[in-house]
C-alpha cells in the first residue's frame, strides 16, 4: 500500500505537506500548510493559512513521505519489494510479516502484490509515534490495517479497498502498523484492545 507523507517531492501521487514558521517566537504554533498533489508531469497546490503546527504534527508521516526520499525504481517498474521477516503471535495464530522500516521501504509497502498468504501481512515500523495514515494507491489486493501501539496493543483497525486513495488513520499516535489480507482481523476475533506480541513490541510471539 501507500500513503500520505510530510515534504515527499516525488511523482507517485502522495499527498504531501510542507511548513514555514513565522520567524516569531511567541507565534512559533503558527504555520502556514501548503497541501500538494503531485503527480507524473503535473502538480497542484493548495494553501492554507493559518495551519498550526499541531495540525502538521497529526497528519505527520504516513507511509515513506520524508523530506528528499525517492522511491527505488522497483516501484515505479511496477515489481513488489520482498523485505526480510519476523513472527508476531496473535493470540493461537503466528503470523509472517515483512518488516518495512525506511522511508523507501514505507513507500513502496504492499504495492503491486497480486496474492499474499492468508497469515502473512507486513508491518511498518516508524522511528516515533505519530498519526500514521495510509492509501492504496497501486495496490492491488484488498488490505486490512492494524495500528499498534508500542506494548502491541491495537488502537484501531479498518479495511481498505484496491487502488482507492482515500485516507486511513490512527485515531491516536502510534509507531506499527500491520496489514494483512482483508478480513484477517475480524474473521480471527480481534479488535481494539487486543494485543500481538513478537519482537517488535519487545514481547516474545
Amino acid at each position: 500500500m501507500d500513503a500520505l507523507g510530510v515534504d515527499n517531492d516525488d511523482d507517485m501521487g502522495r499527498l504531501t505537506l510542507s511548513a514555514a514558521r513565522t520567524g516569531d517566537p511567541d507565534q512559533d504554533q503558527e504555520m502556514t500548510l501548503f497541501v500538494l498533489r503531485e503527480r507524473p508531469g503535473h502538480t497542484m497546490a493548495a494553501r492554507q493559512p493559518g495551519a498550526t503546527a499541531k495540525t502538521l504534527g497529526t497528519v505527520l508521516l504516513c507511509l515513506g513521505g520524508w523530506l528528499g526520499t525517492t522511491p527505488p525504481a522497483m516501484a515505479q517498474d511496477g515489481q513488489p519489494q520482498r523485505l526480510p521477516t519476523t513472527t508476531l503471535g496473535a493470540g493461537m495464530f503466528n503470523i509472517k510479516v515483512e518488516v518495512a522500516q525506511s522511508p523507501q521501504e514505507h513507500a513502496i509497502g504492499l504495492m503491486w502484490r497480486t496474492t499474499m498468504p492468508t497469515n502473512e501481512g507486513m508491518i511498518f515500523i516508524f522511528p516515533r509515534a505519530g498519526q500514521q495514515c495510509f492509501w492504496m494507491k497501486n495496490t492491488l489486493l484488498p488490505l486490512s490495517v492494524a495500528f499498534i501501539d508500542d506494548k502491541g496493543t491495537i488502537v484501531n483497525l479498518d479495511e481498505m479497498q484496491p487502488q482507492t486513495e482515500n485516507p486511513h488513520c490512527s485515531t491516536r499516535p502510534v509507531r506499527f502498523v500491520l496489514e494483512m489480507n482483508k478480513g484477517w482481523f475480524t474473521k480471527h476475533g480481534f479488535k481494539a484492545g487486543d494485543k500481538l506480541t513478537g519482537a517488535p513490541f519487545g514481547t516474545p510471539k
